[in-house]
């Protein structure tokens, strides 16, 4: 099995620009569809187990990096970037599961791993970017953005009987 490159397109009248464009998400979805290809060639044992965890915590990654950058506030994004660095990590450990289960081949794990690590370090790179740049900072300042505490009053019906 070799490592595949991501290809896609959005029409040629659209033009990307956005999270699409990071190094980070781009790094991460090409591992995300390299880890669907070994998902499917684990022992049918592993179906509901390391299959269907490696595949949500690589689809994690790339997702949460989307979802970060469209929360206007830093930190808020930040936050996404952080559980997608976690997600990354997740994948790496499955990766290694695989390898130690001998699933996989020495040489797959080490081009899988090696993406894995290129990935983060281009997210750990942006996460710095974003520490940088502060963006939402001068409209609502340094502290992370949360709903005030709500009181809910519920009622609860009991039998009549």
């Amino acid at each position: 099995m070799t490592i595949r490159k991501v290809e896609y397109s959005v029409g040629a009248r659209i033009q990307k620009s956005g999270f699409e464009d990071l190094d980070c998400y781009k790094l991460s979805l090409q591992l995300m569809v390299n880890v669907h290809d070994i998902a499917k060639i684990l022992p049918l044992e592993e179906k509901f187990d390391l299959a269907d965890q490696i595949r949500r915590a690589s689809k994690s990654t790339p997702t949460n990096i989307a979802e970060g950058y469209g929360r206007h506030h830093w930190l808020d994004a930040l936050r996404f970037y952080y559980i997608a660095r976690g997600s990354l990590n997740e994948t790496i450990s499955h990766l290694i599961v695989a390898r130690t289960l001998e699933y996989i081949e020495q040489s797959l794990f080490e081009e899988l791993y090696d993406l894995a690590r290129q990935a983060e370090r281009a997210l750990n790179g942006y996460i710095a970017f974003v520490n940088r740049r502060k963006d939402g900072q001068a409209l609502f300042g340094d502290r992370m953005l949360r709903e005030t505490e709500q009181i809910y009053q519920i009622e609860i019906k009991g039998d009549s009987g």
